[in-house]
């Protein structure tokens, strides 16, 4: 696509060993539920919050709802970062056996997620979920299965997806829903992702997978440089460290995380189109009491010249991004070993098996 392209691809991996390692049908909401209230964005004045690096904020919930309903029209320009790392998610899938009968796209979108999980699984029943309505409708209209004419009674076999709005920490369904959780860059929008995967545990079966991907502490560390000579006010969101996702997943009580990490480097012909692009995900906000003005003005002019002194050999303005992959898996409980009166460990007879006689 012009004006952006990947020109490098740094991968590194980080497993982390685990320590102490019925049919329920989805809550799906119709999408005529969805409200789409795009009357409020992140504030200039969101505090960061605790834990958060100095030059990073954190938005609260409500807000990333109202934020990402108001984007969402403008979400399309990101389809390029979307798509490129959702493929790759997708090439790791031959190399993992499971056949899922229910699957969960979470952050869907736009629906990136759901067409692959479709491709990929053409007879599971496959639902998404993401915080914003408007988000959802555009991933309802986007669905092969409801589209009107001779195209929707060719694919009408198939079930619609079931879109349901919701927070990642508190998701609208039953446990043991789903046999795979699919998520694509949607984790390091909330604020408390320490929260998330204990609710992603509970509402996977058990043998069942996640399998998701989100921002490191790198993403952006050229902007946040630029906008250091600016200012010294917190302009982007703040990035978990990788290691600190796998302990969350071994904590919330996955088993067998694994844990990886590429960098992305895109590039951009202007800085006015890497700030509309960063914008439109939601990973930049001008500082409090600048919103429009003489000042607004100052200090965009000044953001604008210090992206320009960061272009490379090339004359291109290189942004990165620290992409985490990560799986783990649900395993069913471990049957708690008998013991006696004195803690001594008691086998039953009727579990033990002769031993062959040796020839």
């Amino acid at each position: 696509m012009a004006g952006h392209r990947v020109i490098d691809a740094v991968c590194l991996g980080s497993p982390f060993g685990a320590r102490n390692a019925g049919t329920t049908p989805f809550s799906a909401r119709p999408v005529s539920q969805f409200h789409a209230d795009s009357s409020e964005e992140f504030p200039a004045g969101a505090p960061a919050q605790a834990g958060a690096a100095a030059d990073a904020y954190v938005p609260p919930v409500r807000l990333t709802r109202l934020a990402f309903d108001r984007r969402s029209a403008g979400f399309p320009q990101l389809d390029f970062l979307l798509g490129e790392i959702g493929r790759r998610m997708q090439e790791r899938m031959p190399l993992i056996r499971i056949q899922p009968a229910r699957a969960l796209d979470i952050g869907c979108g736009h629906g990136h997620g759901l067409a692959a999980l479709r491709a990929q699984y053409p007879d599971a029943q496959i639902a998404g979920l993401d915080i914003s309505g408007a988000m959802l409708t555009e991933a309802a209209r986007r669905d092969p299965q409801r589209q009107p004419g001779w195209l929707g009674r060719m694919l009408g076999k198939r079930p619609t997806f079931d879109l349901v709005q919701g927070d990642l920490a508190t998701l609208p369904f039953a446990p043991d829903s789903f046999d795979l959780l699919w998520s694509n860059l949607a984790l390091h929008w909330h604020p408390q992702p320490h929260r998330v995967f204990p609710e992603w545990h509970r509402v996977t079966r058990n043998e069942g997978l996640v399998l998701f991907t989100l921002f490191g502490p790198d993403t952006l560390r050229e902007l946040r440089e630029a906008l250091a000579g600016v200012d010294t006010d917190a302009h982007t969101l703040r990035f978990v460290d990788m290691h600190d996702i796998g302990d969350m997943l071994v904590n919330s009580g996955w088993s067998t995380p694994v844990m990886d990490m590429e960098t992305l480097t895109v590039t951009y012909e202007t800085p006015e189109r890497l700030l509309r692009e960063v914008h439109a995900m939601g990973g930049f906000r001008r500082p409090p009491g600048v919103r429009d003005g003489l000042r607004a003005r100052r200090w965009y002019r000044d953001v604008l010249a210090a992206l320009e002194g960061s272009r490379n050999r090339d004359g291109v303005i290189p942004l990165t991004f620290e992409v985490v992959y990560g799986h783990a898996w649900k395993l069913a409980p471990r049957t708690r070993q008998q013991v006696d009166e004195q803690g001594r460990a008691m086998v039953p007879l009727d579990s033990l098996r002769r031993s062959r006689p040796r020839s």
